[in-house]
């Protein structure tokens, strides 16, 4: 494992595997690096695979002051520790840290997978303040089994996932916060970038894919056949493929 220190002086746990190319993966809400433990060998032949915790869990620590500009640093800190201007593959929570980041990093290209960004209000507008009430009940469970219930996530994911993802529920619920109060104006990346939506996937993050894809200046468009918001689990090869192809 590395380290290296963010803008705010956390420091960030980070692995790289493979010979190639950097591949930066930033993971969702909920998960860490271990999420792209089915991806990254499938990769790694290609790519060096860097993976890392975001801020507060992990091999990463935190820091007092929390926004997605913080996240932006940490993702700035990553690349800046890699050889070369690297691909940076973002998923969910991790698509809308990468879709912010990405104008103001040296990358090669930038992959989408299902964003985080919000096209009207899908869980009602509220989902965070659900979240922070059943915290304040004490129900750490109940409080990530709320945010998996409106992501459509709740029945692919073993109990196992449910109980560690309860172990950073504060940090589930200020990643929502963020993604509520995020205002999709006019985004650009700077780099040509893959938008990848799973077959299966929830509609609001596809209707968001739509709108990137009307928005941004060099995109294409991936469908993950038979897969959903977590094909990075189970279509990691077809990922994959997609990552490899759009690279060329």
């Amino acid at each position: 494992m590395h380290t290296v220190v963010s803008a705010d002086g956390t420091e960030l746990g980070y692995e790289a595997r493979g010979d190639g190319r950097p591949l930066v993966l930033v993971h969702g809400t909920s998960a860490r690096t271990e999420s792209f433990r089915d991806l990254a060998p499938h990769l790694a032949e290609e790519f060096t695979v860097v993976t890392y915790d975001r801020r507060g869990r992990g091999r990463s620590g935190d820091g007092d002051d929390y926004g997605l500009q913080r996240e932006v640093e940490d993702l700035r800190a990553v690349v800046d520790a890699v050889d070369g201007e690297p691909v940076v593959l973002g998923h969910s929570f991790g698509g809308l840290v990468a879709l912010e980041a990405a104008s103001e990093l040296d990358v090669d290209r930038l992959v989408l997978y299902e964003p985080s960004v919000l096209v009207g209000e899908p869980h009602g507008g509220d989902l965070a303040e659900r979240v922070r009430a059943h915290l304040g009940d004490g129900d750490r469970v109940r409080a990530v089994e709320e945010f998996f219930d409106a992501v459509g996530a709740a029945d692919l994911l073993p109990r196992a996932a449910v109980e560690q993802a309860a172990g950073i529920a504060e940090t589930v619920a200020r990643e929502l916060e963020v993604v509520e109060g995020y205002d999709l104006d006019d985004p650009e990346t700077g780099a040509p970038t893959l938008l990848v939506v799973g077959e299966d996937g929830p509609d609001h993050l596809r209707e968001a894919v739509e709108a990137l894809d009307e928005t941004l200046a060099a995109t294409e468009r991936a469908e993950l056949a038979g897969a959903g918001h977590l094909g990075i689990n189970t279509a990691p090869e077809r990922l994959a493929d997609a990552v490899r192809a759009f690279r060329r």
